[in-house]
């Protein structure tokens, strides 16, 4: 998966497979790959042989996650299933609003181990870079609390942890009008994020029980004219976020089930990476985002967990893109590459996400000979070996 485009539909028979492979790495980067032997003999390096059939794959890569939380949703699971909707939920104050109450009392100690364990998790799944969020604070205090446990984590986890400053969430009750608390984002919390270099990315939850898109666009251009990346909650119940993306540039728009031909135009027009999240849509019993049709129309098109205490609790990332797989019918090609180089480029990343020279050694090896199983197994395969900067961290029997 060297020299797959960034963009559009990828087919299977373009899935470059290498067999007896070799990778060289020095200082945590890839710098030669080929056969094994060749590798071998030519430059009579430390080897570090798998003596066993294995597909050895880019180290997975979620863009979109929100597991820097305290406490369960277990009751408004139970209300889900009764028919009550997400946002009837979160109307009577459960959903987010559960969750910030929770986390808000949670101390930092407490949130740290919560959310590594979570961490620890998806490294050991195969994830070796993934995105966090705030936006389970909502104050000053809380925000800045959960962007320095995710900070503290990032030192001494094996992964890759990207934060997001989510302080657009939802309002918070203290609040009463939306604009004078995206100002009061803008003014008190956005200058200490930027100056302690917690989060270089502002994220927004466009949606009518959240913000609407003309606030959206205002705090988002204040953001951008911080110097802050910008991503988007767009079109999950109804459109207009992706508009606000494409508006804005956004680096990329997520959830996107509500995307109409109209907005994946816009968003692929705009160059702006579409994000689609299958967790949410199993935990909420929604159709799936248009990853097809967003595919076929030119988008750069990525996958991630959402892994959340609310619509996404499973938080598995490879079954859930095994699944929108099936249901939307992607190539394995497409399928990799969504976790992969192209979940990288979401996040604005072009060190990895390829097993190519010049990379980061992060990989993946499943105990198959055939790259099929992975996806076939929806997910339930898991990595035997996992590397990250070129080291071995985990070992995991089957």
């Amino acid at each position: 998966m060297n020299q797959h485009p960034l963009y559009g539909p990828i087919k299977d028979s373009d899935l470059q497979i290498l067999a007896n492979g070799g990778i060289m790495v020095d200082d945590h980067v890839i710098i030669d790959t080929g056969n094994f032997e060749n590798l071998y003999k030519s430059n009579q390096v430390n080897v570090e042989e798998i003596e066993a059939e294995a597909i050895l794959l880019p180290g997975m890569i979620d863009a979109h996650t929100h597991i820097c939380y305290a406490g369960s949703r277990a009751l408004d699971y139970s209300k889900k299933i009764k028919g009550i909707s997400y946002q009837d939920i979160l109307k009577d104050g459960g959903g987010i609003h559960d969750t910030v109450n929770k986390t808000r009392n949670a101390t930092f100690e407490d949130l740290k181990l919560q959310t590594s364990r979570r961490v620890d998790r998806h490294f050991n799944a195969g994830v070796t870079t993934l995105e966090i969020k705030s936006g389970y604070g909502l104050s000053y205090a809380d925000e800045i609390k959960i962007l320095e446990v995710i900070k503290a984590i990032d030192k001494i986890s094996a992964p890759d942890l990207v934060p997001t400053c989510l302080a657009a969430h939802v309002r918070p009750r203290e609040y009463k009008q939306n604009m004078e608390y995206l100002k009061f984002i803008i003014s008190d919390i956005l200058p200490v994020v930027r100056n302690n270099n917690l989060s270089n990315r502002v994220d927004i939850f466009i949606e009518e029980n959240a913000f609407q898109p003309d606030e959206a666009e205002v705090y988002l251009r204040k953001a951008d004219a911080l110097g802050f990346s910008i991503t988007v909650h767009a079109d999950q119940f109804s459109t207009g976020g992706s508009m606000v993306a494409a508006a804005i540039g956004a680096v990329s728009a997520d959830h996107l089930e509500a995307s109409g031909p109209e907005e994946i135009r816009a968003i692929v027009d705009k160059r702006v990476n579409a994000v689609v999240l299958p967790g949410a849509c199993i935990g909420l019993a929604m159709p799936f985002a248009p990853a097809r049709k967003i595919l076929d129309a030119g988008a750069c098109l990525a996958i991630g967990s959402d892994w959340n205490p609310g619509s996404a609790p499973m938080g598995d990332l490879l079954i859930e893109a095994s699944l929108l797989s099936n249901f939307e019918k992607l190539s394995f090609s497409e399928t990799f590459a969504g976790i992969t180089f192209r979940a990288a480029n979401a996040l604005g990343l072009s060190d990895r996400g390829m097993i190519k020279s010049g990379k980061l050694a992060d990989l993946v090896a499943f105990p198959t000979d055939d790259y099929r199983e992975i996806l076939y197994n929806q997910g339930l395969l898991k990595p035997a070996l996992v590397w990250k900067n070129g080291n071995m961290y985990s070992i995991n029997p089957q």
